[in-house]
């Protein structure tokens, strides 16, 4: 773990505390992000209305530690498992479509997305070689068009 990795668990603690909450951070590293999962007494008020609070919580995590200085890594904010959960649902969502678009050739859309979730589908996508994904709309929540390559 880096040191900027250090600088964003005790970033997220002290957001949190400021919440009055006293959460423990388990940290889980990947090849391309470090997820932080929040747990302890009012770890569910982070998933209130489906989440926003996270969903918010990890946007200033990455504003905050700009791209230039953490290079392609990211950091992904849970609280519970709540977006472990979400993102395997997420998948299995592109997935289906993905199996779509293969049978019947007619691209298919997922959406509207947050950047997180995006991603995400991006990802999933990005494993079928014959198959490709681009985001529509200029709002922050954007949809995801899935289709055959030309």
């Amino acid at each position: 773990m880096s040191d900027m990795d250090s600088q964003v668990i005790d970033f997220v603690t002290q957001i949190t505390g400021a919440m009055g909450l006293d959460l423990d951070v388990a940290v889980e590293e990947t090849p391309d992000h470090l997820r932080l999962d929040l747990s302890g007494e009012g770890a569910d008020a982070l998933l209130r209305r489906k989440g926003e609070v996270l969903d918010a919580l990890q946007v200033i995590v990455n504003t905050a530690f700009r791209r230039d200085t953490r290079g392609d890594r990211h950091y992904v904010v849970d609280a519970l498992g709540f977006r472990k959960g979400k993102d395997a649902e997420l998948r299995q969502m592109a997935q289906a479509l993905m199996d779509k678009v293969r049978e019947s050739g007619e691209l298919q859309l997922i959406g509207p997305l947050n950047p997180y979730a995006r991603r995400i589908v991006h990802l999933t996508v990005a494993e079928d070689t014959a198959l490709t994904s681009e985001s529509s709309g200029d709002a922050f929540l954007k949809t995801v068009v899935i289709s055959r390559k030309a």
